[in-house]
């Protein structure tokens, strides 16, 4: 067999692969189907433009509520699963079965029923008619089969659990800490389908409303070339250093990942390309597949999508999208700069050269005053850039909408002519039979227009502070604008003849992307339904209020193994769930039991923290094996072994796993209640841990390094992330008073500005409740007035214990779930102690004792 075809063939196998796993592998050849997996998902991608816009409400026509737009994205997102995807292996791919035709229209009918009979269910809450009975229970079931199409046999399983919990739950062979009454088919059908605490929740109104318009997005930016684009600056910059196609792979990968949801499609676009070219340079297969897959599932960490987790943090958090962002970038930048430098560990050990230049390389001082002068150009850019819309706002007034649209296409014409003077880049040969580098300075003006839609959708976003929705809609009008115009535009800055035939094919991948863009969020939209049956179980059953007691018997209160219980559950539904349910089913469950229990043990965790943790943790289990798809797709470009790869990337991820146990307990890192000049030095300092954690990890820093050598770098590394672990051994960080002291220490320090309260009491379940909150105190009266006001909190003092008498409504006691006649136990006030950074100091200087040992040793 000639290369061409094996090349063919595995390009086949891969191309199958993703859209089995994101897009449906059917692709029939019989006009009428062809015609109809082209349309309805064409359509998929208008409706949800045209409910993403602002046109609705302006015009008067086409506005739908939450619940009917919910519904219509669910009857979209099934129907297409069951035409897009096989019932079974051996099911027809080059055509679709008359029962699936059957199948999909009647799902498409039960989920559009809350959009089609929204007024008469209105009228009849709790009512359900029998058709509305059977119409819910059909729809579920038909839910469920497509859950098992698109995402495989493990999220319907999980949600089969839970709905036999629902039925069953007071059966015998339940735990008693588990049990409840159990639900007639009634209640259970209007719980799950009539109302919006089941399949039409929170979660996949997400899906409806933000997700599939940054999905769609990024299909549409990777249809215009951007993918490509990013991959060939990855390897201009970084090709050429030790392993360099390793650390342009992990760069591409990030990078990609800024417009990706899909770590297996993230590891097919860029994999293909690198994979090769790293085990041209040394890797074996298995560690060229470890990197390409810790990169790309690292892709999805990095916001602004981060895999669609992000916005949906901002309804279960309830904070702003702009702080999900804050919070996560810190530790996803870390993790990806750890990565290449386990990749350039990785070539030192082995001695690993980089791809040759294509042109002589420049002495380091030039380059680096190159490298200077590029980045400030880029900050004076971006200033200049922030001022002139100011200034355009300011000047214009309410004509400033039209002259800052006039702004952003005079952009990008003027980046596309720049552009349009250099080639199109070509991907290349992928089999690794790349001879020369491509120059950095030849090839970024070929794809600098494709800043214009990135910069228009981080302004929305962080500067107009407008919805993820409405930014990614805007960015997603401008996209397909660039997509129809960008290829006869070149055509005519480079006075070529045929500029209409370019505008039909810039039509056509118009046309293309959003099929596409519709057809990734097939997965996600059934993924996000089904987790809502696992979310209603939750809140119709309360077994999220039993879990506390089920994880603290267990884990016996320590909370260190509590939080190894949840990382386990998490890494265990994940291996099945994609990342998008995973975090829904896992987070429903246990973030709350994690808040608890740590408030019992005496550490306030942040809510943040713990979805962050959940959401880390879920997203590992891409790459573990054996189930880990993310390793198998690697394995199959690189032509390692699936399992092998997968333990490897997973050592490789090491420090990914080890971010979500750090921020729980150092919350500095997701840079909450931290100064931009705290930021900076968190950001530095975690990032020199990180580093020498991957050296501990890898055995080797500035030579192999000997076991007591790593020993001290883990111990490092751990001080540099936690100094104030040792600080605490020293000296305590809070001091304990009594409960009855509380008042009257209040009013002899008239200074304080929050105060931590250890409390107790029975809650209205019966459950005894321990736990310690900080709440804030207003600024002036009595040690009473200053607990009322700042808190909602009202006490009273009863034989020499202190109780709690009042809580106002919508107060911070009452958002901590504090409860009336609750003791206050103690109180806690910090001591006066060092700084913790100082431990800092004998942490670095046992890092240089040890660099200068291990470069004495290479010198001998």
């Amino acid at each position: 067999m000639s290369t061409q075809t094996s090349s063919a063939l595995d390009t086949d196998k891969l191309n199958e692969m993703v859209a089995e796993a994101d897009t449906g592998k059917r692709a029939p050849t019989g006009r009428f189907a062809l015609g109809l997996l082209f349309l309805v998902p064409l359509c998929w991608s208008l409706f949800q433009l045209w409910i993403g816009s602002p046109l609705p409400s302006q015009f008067g026509f086409g506005f739908l509520n939450d619940t009917q737009s919910r519904a219509l994205h669910l009857a979209f997102a099934v129907s297409l699963a069951f035409m897009a995807f096989p019932a079974f292996s051996s099911s027809p791919t080059k055509h679709i079965p008359i029962v699936d035709y059957v199948l999909a229209a009647a799902g498409a009918f039960c989920a559009s029923y809350l959009f089609l009979f929204n007024d008469e269910l209105a009228m009849r809450p709790g009512l359900p008619t029998t058709l509305d009975l059977v119409v819910a229970g059909i729809g579920l079931l038909l839910t469920l089969e497509a859950a098992r199409r698109s995402l495989g046999p493990p999220l319907m399983m999980v949600a089969i659990v839970f709905l036999l919990y629902v039925f069953f739950g007071d059966s015998s062979w339940l735990p008693e800490i588990l049990r409840w009454k159990g639900a007639s088919f009634e209640k259970a059908m209007t719980h799950m389908w009539l109302t919006t605490e089941g399949v039409f929740g929170i979660a996949l109104g997400v899906s409806s409303g933000f997700v599939f318009l940054f999905v769609l997005f990024g299909a549409l930016l990777n249809q215009a070339g951007a993918g490509n684009y990013f991959i060939q600056v990855a390897f201009a910059l970084l090709g050429h250093m030790r392993g360099g196609p390793a650390k342009a792979a992990v760069l591409s990968s990030a990078m990609t990942g800024l417009i990706s949801g899909s770590s297996i499609a993230n590891v097919v676009t860029t994999g293909t390309f690198t994979i090769p070219l790293m085990k041209k340079v040394g890797f074996s297969p298995e560690k060229a597949g470890a990197v390409e897959v810790s990169s790309s599932v690292n892709g999805v960490i990095m916001p602004p999508v981060m895999g669609a987790v992000a916005f949906l943090m901002v309804e279960y958090v309830g904070i702003p999208y702009i702080e999900v962002v804050k919070h996560a970038f810190l530790p996803a930048t870390i993790s990806y700069i750890a990565l290449l430098y386990i990749v350039h560990l990785e070539a030192l050990k082995a001695d690993m050269r980089g791809l040759p230049r294509s042109t002589p390389p420049r002495p380091w001082k030039i380059a680096l005053l190159r490298s200077g002068i590029i980045m400030s150009s880029m900050m004076i850019l971006a200033g200049a850039l922030y001022y002139l819309v100011l200034g355009i706002k300011w000047a214009l007034g309410d004509w400033s909408n039209l002259g800052l649209l006039l702004l952003v296409v005079f952009g990008y014409f003027a980046l596309l002519f720049i552009s349009a003077k250099s080639k199109d880049l070509d991907m290349g040969d992928t089999n690794g039979e790349i001879v020369k580098l491509p120059v950095f300075a030849d090839i970024y003006r070929a794809g600098l227009y494709y800043l214009v839609p990135l910069i228009v959708l981080v302004w929305f976003l962080m500067v107009e502070r407008k919805s993820p929705g409405l930014s990614a809609f805007w960015a997603s009008m401008l996209m397909a604008f660039i997509l129809i115009t960008q290829k006869p535009l070149k055509a005519f800055f480079r006075q070529h003849q045929n500029v209409g035939a370019q505008f039909k094919e810039g039509f056509w991948d118009l046309i293309e992307g959003l099929n596409t863009g519709a057809r990734n969020m097939i997965g996600i939209g059934v993924a996000t339904a089904t987790a809502g049956i696992i979310v209603g179980t939750v809140t119709l059953t309360g077994v999220g209020q039993v879990m506390a007691e089920f994880v603290e018997l267990l884990s016996g209160g320590v909370l260190i193994i509590m939080l190894l219980m949840v990382a386990l559950i998490s890494l265990v539904l994940g291996m099945g769930l994609p990342t998008t349910a995973n975090y829904i089913v896992v987070s429903s469950l246990m973030a709350s039991v994690v808040v608890e229990l740590g408030a019992q043990s005496g550490l306030i965790v942040p809510m943040i923290a713990i979805h962050m943790f959940v959401f880390y943790f879920g997203i590992m289990a891409d790459v573990t094996p054996p189930v880990g798809l993310a390793s198998f797709a690697a394995a199959a470009v690189s032509g390692g072994d699936p399992i092998k790869t997968g333990f490897t990337a997973f050592f490789y991820s090491m420090r990914t796993a080890l971010l979500p146990f750090l921020f729980i307990f150092n919350t500095d890192l997701l840079l909450i209640d931290v100064t931009w000049y705290q930021g900076v030095m968190v950001f530095f300092v975690a990032l020199a841990a990180m580093l020498i954690f991957a050296a501990g990890t890898q055995g080797y820093f500035f030579a192999r390094s000997k076991r007591w050598e790593s020993a001290i770098l883990l111990l490092v590394a751990f001080t540099l992330f936690r100094p104030g672990f040792w600080l605490d051994q020293i000296i305590a960080p809070h001091e304990h008073y009594q409960g009855s002291e509380l008042t009257q220490y209040i009013e002899q320090h008239p200074d304080m500005q929050s105060v931590r309260l250890a409390v107790e009491g029975e809650n209205l379940d019966g459950r005894w409740i321990e736990k310690t909150v900080d709440l804030p105190l207003s600024a002036e009266g009595s040690a009473t007035d200053r607990l009322m006001d700042g808190s909602g909190l009202g006490v009273r003092d009863e034989d020499g214990r202190l109780y709690i008498d009042n809580i106002v409504w919508g107060g911070i006691a009452e958002q901590m779930q504090l409860d009336f006649d609750w003791e206050i136990t103690g109180f806690d006030v910090e001591n006066e102690r060092p700084a913790k950074e100082w431990f800092f100091i004998p942490a670095f200087l046992l890092v240089l004792w040890i660099i200068r040992r291990q470069k004495k040793r290479l010198s001998e």
